[in-house]
């Protein structure tokens, strides 16, 4: 008696449905050409919103007094757009670089879960590196043809060096810019120290009083008041430095968080399409 044919046995199938047999053991499972898409749209993402946001903030202040907003609204608001900025720029990179990378076959879930959170967490990276490159020369050029234009533009303490010199008769006994320089390094020195020393304060009086007419105590205690307002300045400008480094700290971590998470998001979506 003949027995009936057999019908071929099914290959085995994974728990993602896919019955194609793989060897994935020698691939990679970094997709560059995903993390590198996904970086340059966080990157333009971010530029776009930081120009935005730049003429955001110059349209809200006002030269007026009592007019426009104030420096603290402008630099909350300035703050909360940075956060908001790297949330936008960064889900927007992450969640390209899930959808677009290669789909990964005979994989567990939770090393799909790590590829997926890696891969954007290199888009962050990436896209942060792009993104300071174009600001870093921006910046450099834009400070280049200041510097140009200004010899003294860049200096920090260009505006209390110029008012030590000052004078009722402006256009008698001009001081050259040797003299200028050497109080502007003077004053730098002496800002590291909690006070300025004896030697330092008498010397800047002659010059000031070579400069001005001023009597010698006259001229010591202008380099006093304006060390002061030097000083407090610094001050100023070093908690502001502090503030916002601490800020751009917390922006930056959560743009990683919401990269890598976005990456996820797309990579889940990407695996469960329907296939027609």
């Amino acid at each position: 008696m003949a027995h009936p044919a057999r019908a071929p046995l099914a290959p085995p199938q994974s728990a993602f449905g896919d019955f194609r047999t793989t060897d994935e053991g020698s691939s990679s499972g970094l997709s560059w050409a995903a993390v590198i898409g996904g970086a340059f749209v966080a990157a333009a993402v971010s530029i776009i919103l930081l120009v935005l946001g730049t003429g955001v903030g110059l349209s809200s202040v006002s030269p007026w007094s009592n007019r426009g907003a104030s420096a603290e609204a402008v630099t909350v608001g300035a703050i909360v757009w940075l956060i908001v900025s790297q949330i936008l720029a960064s889900s927007m990179g992450g969640y390209l670089a899930g959808r677009l990378r290669t789909k990964w076959v005979n994989i567990h879930t939770d090393e799909v879960f790590f590829r997926d959170t890696a891969h954007g967490f290199l888009v962050w990276a990436v896209g942060l590196v792009i993104t300071a490159a174009f600001i870093a020369t921006a910046a450099a050029s834009i400070a280049g043809r200041a510097a140009q234009g200004n010899t003294t533009a860049s200096e920090p303490n260009a505006y209390f060096i110029d008012s030590l010199f000052r004078s009722d008769t402006p256009n008698a006994g001009q001081y050259d810019n040797s003299v200028r320089l050497e109080a502007g390094s003077i004053f730098a020195n002496d800002l590291r120290q909690p006070e300025i020393p004896a030697a330092d304060k008498t010397y800047l009086g002659k010059l000031v009083a070579a400069r001005t007419g001023l009597s010698q105590a006259d001229a010591e205690q202008r380099v006093s008041d304006l060390f002061a307002q030097a000083r407090l300045a610094a001050e100023a400008a070093r908690k502001a430095g502090a503030h916002l480094a601490y800020w751009t700290f917390f922006a930056l971590l959560v743009g990683a968080f919401c990269a890598s998470f976005a990456a996820t998001v797309g990579g889940d979506q990407r695996d469960h399409v329907a296939i027609a």
